[in-house]
């Protein structure tokens, strides 16, 4: 049966605070013989990176990576090693960060819930979410659920996380309801197509006004050349007309001269 340990660890300060400096003290109650070598463990796992060789060890600017179990023991009785003495190092929240569920696109009228984690000791105790550009709290609590989501609710959203040590912001989350995208989608539609609509308007208005006007101006001259036409026409009739009443007047003069001068017609 093994006997029990002469060994104990004391620690100083009592409560430990990330960025403190610790002092493990190995005592003994029974004698040892002159300058004995010491040997620390912690989570029963022998500590070489430290002096080893003294009863004392410093714990230098401790942090989260320092908590865990320290026991001691003099080199050749390793088995009467000191009772374990826990290091609870206490610290503020760390890696603070927000997920969403589900995940994926995220559609309008559906329901999504946030989640804040963070690292902290003693644990987080007060979660707080906001959403950027709104300055009161949207909820408290390490989830928030938001229920038949709308457009008006996308936005980017955080959490903060206390505990009586601190407290940290986690980095903002986008969140992009696809409605909103959806409807900005169909307006650009929309606005296009009323665009194309009146540039082909516009088009058909001035194709129709340069047709019209080129067959009024058509109808205009073919009527210029008809009249043209016309005219010429009736002056060709007149100059006719003239001659030939001139040759019938010129015949008739012949002919009454040759049979009413009797001179001429004894000669």
């Amino acid at each position: 049966m093994r006997s029990t340990s002469v060994l104990q660890v004391e620690m100083t300060p009592a409560t430990v605070t990330e960025g403190q400096n610790v002092t493990l003290t190995c005592i003994t109650s029974c004698p040892l013989t002159d300058n004995p070598t010491y040997i620390w463990y912690k989570n029963r796992q022998r500590l070489n990176n430290r002096n080893t060789s003294s009863n004392i060890q410093i714990l230098k600017l401790v942090s989260s990576e320092d908590r865990g179990r320290y026991s001691c023991a003099v080199e050749g009785h390793e088995d009467f090693s000191s009772p374990e003495h826990t290091v609870n190092v206490q610290y503020g929240p760390k890696n603070t960060a927000v997920s969403v569920s589900p995940s994926g696109e995220i559609m309008e009228g559906s329901s999504l819930t946030l989640f804040c984690t963070s690292d902290a000791n003693p644990p987080v105790d007060k979660y707080t979410w906001y959403k950027k550009t709104v300055t009161s709290p949207k909820a408290s609590g390490q989830r928030y659920s938001i229920t038949n989501i709308r457009s008006e609710d996308s936005g980017e959203y955080y959490c903060e996380a206390e505990n009586g040590r601190g407290s940290m912001n986690s980095t903002a989350l986008m969140i992009t309801v696809a409605g909103e995208k959806i409807l900005f989608i169909t307006a650009s539609v929309g606005i296009t197509v009323v665009v194309l609509l009146i540039i082909l308007c516009l088009s058909g208005f001035i194709w129709f006004r340069k047709r019209s006007s080129k067959s009024t101006s058509e109808t205009k001259d073919k009527a210029d050349d008809g009249l043209k036409d016309s005219m010429y026409v009736n002056l060709s009739s007149r100059i006719m007309r003239s001659s030939t009443a001139q040759t019938k007047t010129t015949d008739t003069v012949d002919d009454g001269h040759g049979d009413s001068n009797p001179i001429y017609n004894n000669l």
